[in-house]
């Protein structure tokens, strides 16, 4: 913990230090009313600060959904809650609407998603992972076909600026303030259900043997895993592999105790985004990279190397 404490605010340093502008962070906080220290206060402060709430955010979406699913390689995505937040926003792109409406719209649409992945997924006064499953991926196809008929039929104008939220963007970012009381209220919650996560991740019969309502604590879960990951495209766009990998690394680092896993995702998760965020300001500056292009570009390779790690250890 102490490690990945130190590593967040190294990378936090690291991004309010580097950009496309040559403005140092200690030069900002000697001449704080200096023209070029604006850079710092005004910009990079509030899209490292969206940076690290939103991979934080995908971080514990990505813990949450691995032990609801009973996979460490489940996605937060693969419920089709970033299907909808992106409909949302596409909708509101083409209506030419502000970041505000934006970012309400694309909220809107993961909510949406969620009630009706919960919903259909729901029979018969119950509801098991495997249905879940199958009812999100199917409704993630159906909201894919409707992005590509959106894309489709939008303006040549406004193509770019939706490929861009499409593929993860941080350009206009703003104080994470519901992001923030969001990633505190879904920790609060999953620190609280730490215990019974880990009795869940023991498998259903064994959980539900020592006194855990398992459809209740499911329940739990995804609505909490569906909150951040809905948050999360809200404020960036669609970011993959951070929620994958995140958990996956400390559980090969042998952190499985979901008491120590919640904190030690969020620390993960926002460096890693911190990082990519970084990345993307820097690798063909002046111009910027969408963020989730540069999480991709990471994440392949990184997640094929802990693969065979994890595959190295098994045989081992």
């Amino acid at each position: 913990m102490l490690a990945l404490v130190a590593a967040a605010l190294a990378s936090a340093w690291f991004s309010l230090d580097t950009g496309s502008a040559s403005v140092s962070l200690l030069d900002a906080l000697r001449e704080p009313d200096a023209v070029s220290a604006q850079i710092i206060w005004q910009l990079r402060i509030p899209r490292a600060a969206a940076a690290f709430v939103t991979g934080a955010l995908l971080g514990v979406a990505g813990a949450l959904m691995q032990v609801l699913l009973r996979n460490p390689l489940a996605d937060p995505y693969v419920l089709g809650v970033s299907g909808g937040a992106s409909v949302g926003a596409l909708l509101a792109l083409m209506a030419g609407a502000t970041t505000a409406v934006l970012q309400s719209s694309a909220f809107g649409g993961a909510l949406l998603s969620t009630l009706a992945v919960f919903s259909l997924a729901h029979g018969r006064g119950s509801w098991d992972t495997t249905r879940l499953l199958l009812t999100g991926v199917v409704l993630a196809a159906g909201w894919g076909a409707l992005i590509s008929l959106l894309l489709a039929i939008s303006p040549a104008a406004q193509i770019q600026g939706m490929l861009f939220w499409l593929m993860g963007d941080l350009s206009y970012a703003q104080m994470p303030v519901a992001g923030g009381a969001v990633l505190a209220l879904v920790a609060v919650a999953a620190l609280l259900l730490a215990s019974s996560l880990n009795l869940l991740a023991g498998g259903e019969l064994h959980a539900a043997a020592l006194g855990v309502a398992v459809g209740k604590l499911r329940a739990t879960i995804y609505i909490l895993g569906s909150l951040a990951t809905a948050m999360a495209v809200t404020q960036a766009g669609n970011i993959g592999f951070v929620g994958l990998i995140a958990p996956h690394m400390l559980r090969l680092a042998g952190a499985r105790d979901y008491r120590v896993l919640i904190p030690g995702v969020i620390l993960l998760g926002g460096t890693l985004l911190l990082l990519a965020d970084a990345m993307s300001r820097t690798l063909v500056a002046p111009r910027q990279l969408p963020v989730g292009v540069v999480t991709a570009l990471l994440g392949v390779p990184l997640f094929l190397y802990l693969l065979y790690r994890s595959r190295d250890n098994r045989n081992g």
